[in-house]
């Protein structure tokens, strides 16, 4: 694939993303219970844990998943130099990800607009406002 992988974490990206569940009040009462007996140490940890049983579950088909759609697993992390070359050399590039697409705050947008063909995330992406309304079309 097209970048490079970084194994550190580029200055000012956030280790998880908040979502927002609706639960019904037994199933919210039965993880109380849980939390309270000292299964889990509060509801998020119920819920991480919970999540990462059944994303086990399914590895199996995740991964010929991953594989079919040609996705990066963790995090991509694109720098505006990596864009420069692309550009330099004529390419774009395709950016698809399972886990975090990040691309360097110092990105202009129209260099963005320039190397990047498409981006696929199943997970988050993050960039500039600049940058995300500059891909909006091509943001898969």
């Amino acid at each position: 694939m097209d970048g490079k992988w970084m194994d550190q974490r580029p200055k000012g990206v956030a280790e998880t993303e908040k979502i927002t569940i609706n639960l019904g009040h037994v199933d919210l009462g039965h993880i109380d219970l849980l939390v309270k007996d000292g299964f889990y140490a509060n509801r998020t940890d119920f819920i991480r844990t919970a999540i990462r049983n059944l994303a086990d579950r399914h590895a199996d088909a995740a991964r010929h998943s991953i594989m079919r759609r040609g996705l990066d697993l963790g995090l991509r992390h694109v720098t505006r130099a990596e864009l420069e070359a692309v550009v330099e050399a004529g390419r774009m590039i395709e950016i698809r990800v399972l886990g975090l697409a990040s691309i360097a705050m110092d990105v202009p947008a129209e260099l963005a607009r320039a190397a990047i063909a498409g981006i696929t995330v199943m997970g988050a992406l993050q960039a500039s406002a600049a940058v995300k309304a500059a891909l909006a079309d091509r943001i898969r």
